[in-house]
């Protein structure tokens, strides 16, 4: 059961400042619990706390930071099942994916702990001509000072997660703010943490307004932005933040090619859990499906089959796929772009209609290449399907978007797989599997309106610190 009400975390502390924050149980549309609003004041003190706490942070030694991320590792795991239910309710995520959010949580805290004590550098030969004789060196990463955080709705403990857990294995003070519909998560992070010994001003989780979280974009006390959510919101947060490095976890309408060599069953089946898991609120989301003309009826047919057997429902039955969109007017969008597809040519195979915030999943064949559910980010259990009869012309497909997040390929053929990889303009391209994979230690991140920069908490750890070199003269002793 959740609690009555939640505080905000300000410097280490736990603070029940008031209970302005409704959160809103997503199924039942009912207030599930309160939670403390930080104003424009309270941020400002987080700041200033994290910034005074930035010696003490990048003065731990290795080991205990990599105690601090275990004791993390623990306690997540304690209380596995309160973090499961909370996202059930907060985010509406069905059940058996709420339990495997948890478990990534719990994983990317414990690769953050293994890499927190293999933070290293290199020696340097800097005899590479004669005026350098004598010469040597060497560089070290040093954390790059206090960071902000901006976390999104849809993954609210694990995209936390890939952000305070790379900063605290490097040493970084940290202020976040979660988002506003899913607060719980972030904030349970922040009980855990508030029982270890990190100095005070280490980390602040503050559930905020957009206006009242301006100061975490502009303040030139913090040396990094860290924004997963919307483009345009990430990009016009990149546009106000001055000198700090920016690093942005945008959207996407990730394209899944099934070549005419895969195995349909084995497709068929990934290719429904990559575009309807968690009622498909994942930027890396199936949307786009792109099938072999030799193989398309078969796959048609069996897809259809599968996405209308998916049961729908409350987020708590064991049995629920497909549970509500985060709020209302997310569901009437989707309607209406499914609708509007089929307005201008596009046929509705199965799916697409709405009751409150929920919607039944749908699949769109051949959609207008200009609509909606062909050009944005749908972020909703809706995904297209078309044919193709030539590789490269569905890899130029795959590329005519303004997205690039992931890729997934079906196929056995070695040479198609490398091409892929080399032609398609995306973050990553996952063979024999959906784009919607992701291991956390992996690099991931987008091109082109997708984002900039990488998390994967050894590539998000680098955003977090700074090369500093050392050289040494050793003078010729003749």
């Amino acid at each position: 059961m959740l609690q009555d009400a939640y505080p905000y975390y300000l410097a280490n502390q736990a603070v029940y400042a008031n209970e302005d924050l409704d959160v809103v149980d997503k199924y039942s549309g009912e207030v599930a619990t309160r939670v403390a609003l930080a104003d424009a004041a309270v941020i400002e003190r987080a700041i200033a706390a994290a910034d005074d706490s930035f010696e003490a942070m990048r003065s731990l030694p290795a080991y205990h930071r990599q105690e601090i991320l275990e004791h993390c590792v623990d306690r997540f795991s304690e209380r596995f099942d309160e973090f499961a239910h909370a996202l059930c309710v907060e985010a509406g995520k069905p059940i058996r994916d709420a339990r495997g959010e948890v478990t990534r949580l719990i994983d990317t805290f414990r690769i953050a702990a293994e890499e927190s004590v293999r933070i290293n550098g290199e020696v340097l030969n800097l005899e590479i001509s004669p005026r350098a004789r004598g010469y040597s060196a060497m560089w070290k990463r040093v954390p790059i000072g206090p960071c902000s955080f901006i976390s999104p709705f849809n993954f609210p403990l694990n995209l936390a997660a890939h952000k305070i857990a790379p900063a605290l294995a490097i040493g970084c003070p940290f202020v976040m703010k979660p988002a506003s519909l899913t607060p719980i998560g972030a904030l349970l992070i922040g009980e855990v943490l508030a029982e270890t010994d990190l100095p005070v001003g280490a980390f602040s989780i503050l559930p905020a307004s957009r206006d009242g979280a301006d100061l975490l974009t502009t303040d030139e006390r913090l040396k990094l932005l860290s924004f997963t959510g919307s483009p345009d919101v990430g990009w016009a947060l990149k546009a106000r933040a001055g000198k700090k490095p920016v690093v942005l976890e945008l959207g996407g309408n990730a394209a899944c090619i099934i070549d005419a060599d895969a195995d349909l069953a084995d497709a068929v089946e990934r290719v429904v859990f990559g575009a309807f898991y968690q009622s498909g609120q994942s930027c890396i989301s199936v949307q786009r499906i792109l099938v072999h003309e030799q193989v398309y009826e078969a796959f048609r047919a069996a897809l259809v089959a599968a996405v209308k057997a998916l049961p729908m429902g409350d987020p708590r039955d064991e049995d629920t796929f497909i549970g509500p969109l985060i709020s209302e007017k997310d569901a009437q969008r989707l309607e209406t772009w499914v609708a509007q597809a089929a307005e201008q040519g596009g046929r509705v195979l199965c799916g697409g209609e709405r009751q409150g915030v929920m919607l039944s999943p749908a699949v769109v064949e051949d959609p207008p290449p200009d609509c909606a559910l062909a050009t944005e980010e749908a972020f909703g259990p809706v995904a297209t399907l078309s044919r193709f009869d030539d590789f490269e012309q569905a890899l130029a497909q795959v590329n005519d978007s303004k997205f690039g997040l992931q890729a997934g390929i079906f196929t056995r053929d070695l040479y198609k797989a490398q091409r892929a990889w080399s032609e398609l303009d995306v973050g990553g391209v996952v063979i024999g599997d959906v784009p919607s994979f992701r291991v956390d230690n992996m690099p991931y991140g987008g091109v082109k309106d997708s984002g900039l920069g990488r998390e994967g908490i050894r590539f998000a750890i680098e955003d977090m610190s700074e090369v500093r070199n050392l050289v040494i003269r050793n003078p010729d002793p003749r």
